[in-house]
C-alpha cells in the first residue's frame, strides 16, 4: 500500500528511535497519526517482528509510549512497537455531542461502524488489521510477523483482532480488557451507537462470543487489578474465563491483587507481556 508519511518527531531512546507519524487513512477517510518504537537492531536487521499496542478510552498514540515503561525491554528483544491512535480525528470526523469520554473520538472501540453518520469514518478494525500493519510492513525494516496487544478498550481489540483473523498474529495479550461489551455498559454504549440495535450483530465483535468458534486456539495472557474500579461492572474477566473453559481456549489469567487500571498496573507487568510475544514472535 503506497502511502506518505510525515515525520512529526523522532527521540533516541535506549539506542532506538521513538518517532511519531502522521498519514492519510484511505479506511477512515482523515488524516491519522501513530507511534513507532524502532529498536537499536533496525538500523542494521530488516527482519524485526512488530508488535501492535492498542490503546483505551480517552487514550493517543502516546499514552502508552510515554508510560508503560516498555521501550528499554523492546530494546534488548529487538521488538518493534506500533501504537497507533485510538479513533479517527480531525474536520469533519463525527464525536458525541455531549462530548463524552466512551464513545466517539478516543472512543473508537476499535470496530467497524455501520451507523450514521459513525460509518463514514469509525472503521477502526480494518485499520488497525489491515491498512496500519500494510503501512508499517513498506514504510519499516520489519517482517509480516505481528503480535497484538492492548489495555482496557484496546484489550477489547486485541481480543477481537486475534480471535477473527487466525493465523495473522503470533501472540496476544491483555491488560484488564473490556472482553464482554455486549453485556457491559461502555460496550452496550458504543454497539449500540456505531452499529445499531440489532444485538446479533454486536457479537461478531465480543471476545466472548467469539472464543465459541475461534479457528485458532492462539493462548491468551491477561493480566487483571484486582483493585481495578472498573472490574464487576465493565471489565467482567469471569466471563471470559466462563468462556474459554467452555471452548477449552487456553488463557492465562492473572488477578493482580492490590493493582488499579492504570499505566502504574500495566508497568509492573509489561516486561511479563513483551518476553510473552518476543517468545512468540522469533518461533
Amino acid at each position: 500500500m503506497a502511502t506518505s508519511l510525515e515525520l512529526i518527531s523522532a527521540t533516541k531512546c535506549f539506542g532506538g528511535w521513538h518517532k511519531r507519524y502522521g498519514h492519510r487513512s484511505q479506511v477512515l477517510d482523515c488524516d491519522m497519526t501513530f507511534a513507532v518504537y524502532l529498536p537499536p537492531q533496525a538500523e542494521h536487521d530488516a527482519s524485526l517482528p512488530v508488535l501492535y499496542w492498542l490503546s483505551g478510552l480517552t487514550c493517543t498514540d502516546e499514552n502508552f509510549m510515554q508510560k508503560a515503561g516498555a521501550l528499554k525491554l523492546a530494546a534488548e528483544l529487538g521488538l518493534v512497537i506500533v501504537a497507533p491512535d485510538t479513533s479517527p480525528r480531525g474536520h469533519g470526523v463525527a464525536d458525541d455531542p455531549e462530548g463524552a469520554y466512551d464513545f466517539g473520538l478516543g472512543a473508537g472501540f476499535y470496530i467497524n461502524a455501520t451507523e450514521h453518520p459513525w460509518a463514514a469514518h469509525y472503521q477502526m478494525y480494518d485499520y488497525v488489521v489491515s491498512e496500519l500493519p500494510a503501512v508499517v510492513e513498506a514504510s519499516f525494516p520489519v517482517l509480516q510477523r505481528r503480535s497484538i496487544s492492548g489495555h482496557s478498550m484496546g484489550g477489547h481489540g486485541a481480543l477481537i483482532c486475534a480471535l477473527k483473523n487466525p493465523g495473522r498474529y503470533q501472540s496476544v495479550s491483555a491488560f484488564a480488557p473490556v472482553v464482554n461489551p455486549i453485556n457491559c455498559p461502555w460496550g452496550q454504549k458504543a454497539f449500540s451507537g456505531y452499529l445499531g440495535d440489532d444485538r446479533e450483530q454486536w457479537k461478531q465483535w465480543d471476545a466472548c462470543e467469539l472464543i465459541v468458534d475461534a479457528q485458532e486456539r492462539l493462548p491468551l495472557l491477561i493480566d487483571q487489578g484486582e483493585a481495578d474500579t472498573f472490574v464487576d461492572e465493565q471489565l467482567k474477566p469471569e466471563a471470559l474465563e466462563a468462556a474459554a473453559a467452555a471452548a477449552a481456549h487456553p488463557l492465562t489469567l492473572r488477578r493482580q491483587p492490590g493493582y488499579d487500571h492504570s499505566y502504574y498496573f500495566i508497568a509492573t507487568f509489561i516486561d511479563d507481556h513483551l518476553r510473552h510475544h518476543a517468545a512468540a514472535l522469533k518461533d
